[in-house]
């Protein structure tokens, strides 16, 4: 079992394994909570940079849970359509970060949200190159 965990471990880079990690925890921990126990009235969705709360962000999280379940799928099975869809869908998350530190009442402004976007465009551009690392069709 440890052997077949190194070797799947071995497929993919450091960073990429965190990010298939990341999915992982969003896909079967945390959007099973959001979307089953957390009540409506705390229940909030961003989406490009947009917050929607209450009854749209119920009806929302299910497009983040397929989201971060395609992210898994095809992190595990190294997909070659996770290239360049993973990567634009993280530029998406970059933009969105400014957009919301801009909008929001609880953004930061513009400083916050450039470094929030500047953060964000490491893994844009780490998937963006890192096409090699996937399975061609």
């Amino acid at each position: 079992m440890a052997s077949a965990l190194l070797d799947e471990w071995r497929k993919r880079p450091i960073w990429m394994n965190l990010m298939w990690g990341f999915c992982l925890y969003m896909t079967f921990v945390y959007m099973p909570f959001d979307i089953f126990f957390k009540p409506v009235a705390e229940d909030v969705e961003v989406w490009f940079g947009f917050s929607l709360t209450g009854w749209w962000a119920k009806a929302t999280a299910p497009f983040h849970w397929l989201i971060y379940g395609a992210g898994a799928w095809g992190f595990w099975r190294m997909s070659r359509w996770m290239h360049p869809l993973a990567a634009l869908y993280v530029a998406q998350i970059a933009v969105a970060m400014l957009v919301w530190n801009l909008i929001s009442p609880n953004g930061g402004g513009w400083g916050p949200g450039l470094v929030a976007f500047a953060i964000m465009l490491v893994p844009t551009v780490a998937l963006w190159v890192g096409r090699r690392h996937f399975r061609p069709a």
